[in-house]
């Protein structure tokens, strides 16, 4: 487990960060002493369902943010704005 004081944790943050992300602990201390635990994010029910879909190659994901279909939805009538816009009225 890491020890890391206040100072060195907001200098170098993202460091940490990564490291908590991949499973590791690191303690945050304050003049010598223990104030703080950074343990990793439990992952919500969700996430762990689509992690799943992932192994077992039922879906994919290249680590990136959505990019959206190629053939977006057509909507039919009015958007979702003006719908909201008229019942305001």
């Amino acid at each position: 487990m890491a020890h890391v004081g206040v100072r060195e944790l907001k200098n170098s943050l993202s460091r940490y960060l990564r490291r908590v992300k991949a499973g590791e602990r690191v303690v945050v201390t304050e003049r010598g002493k223990a104030t703080a635990l950074l343990i990793p994010a439990e992952h919500p029910k969700e996430r762990q369902a689509l992690e799943a879909l992932v192994r077992e190659r039922i879906a994919r994901w290249a680590g990136g943010k959505p990019r959206g279909s190629k053939r977006p939805p057509k909507v039919r009538g009015r958007s979702i704005a003006e719908t909201v816009v008229k019942d305001r009225r």
